[in-house]
């Protein structure tokens, strides 16, 4: 081997090092109703308009907003309630996206109504075999509480799933009144045991 080739390995060994650790790892997050990282990437994480929005910010930074697609563990496994602890669900008990899980009125929340909801999941690197768990909160959830595992109701769950860039899915939402979350939780199944989590606040009036 001469000294050009050792050289050219050295360079490309280095740059491989160089890349920023969360890279390889981002991969999605629901885009309807948008979920709270989607909502403050969308404002601008250097200028954000809602008050929610600057307070994130103001907590972690604008780091997390840019990498909104990477609020993941890489090895869940579906172990989601063993790792994310209480108070913890919307950052996926990751410190970087400590602004998420900032406990307000004031998120900016998308109006629904009971009934059948189509939602959309955005997902930048999509992965096929994949599982789509869908939670509520339940009713008379206060939104100025931290979001528990026990303030969540299952709603739906797809199986197999194949997204693409741009996912639909529809669901039946209960009754409710007021300021709910919408979380969904997107586990890899073949490959890979990463997760995604979301928290989208929804606004049932």
């Amino acid at each position: 081997m001469n000294k050009k080739t050792v050289a050219a390995l050295t360079v490309g060994t280095a740059a491989l090092v160089l890349l920023p650790a969360g890279a390889a790892n981002a991969h999605g997050t629901m885009s309807n109703p948008p979920s709270r990282v989607y909502v403050c990437k969308n404002e601008n994480p250097e200028n954000p308009k809602s008050e929610a929005c600057k307070a994130a910010v103001a907590a972690a930074g604008t780091q997390a907003f840019y990498d909104w697609n990477e609020v993941s563990l890489l090895e869940a496994g579906g172990r989601h309630r063993q790792i994310v602890p209480d108070g913890k669900l919307c950052s996926a008990g990751r410190d970087k996206y400590r602004g998420l899980d900032l406990q307000r009125a004031d998120w900016p929340a998308t109006s629904v109504r009971p009934g059948s909801f189509t939602l959309t999941y955005h997902a930048s690197a999509p992965h096929s075999n994949s599982n789509f768990e869908f939670y509520i909160t339940r009713d008379g959830w206060n939104p100025t509480m931290p979001l528990k595992w026990s303030d969540l109701v299952h709603l739906r769950t797809f199986n197999g799933q194949n997204p693409t860039t741009f996912t639909n899915w529809t669901i039946n939402l209960p009754q409710r009144s007021g300021r709910h979350i919408l979380y969904s939780i997107w586990q890899r199944v073949v490959g890979s045991n990463e997760a995604f989590y979301t928290c989208s606040d929804v606004n049932f009036g």
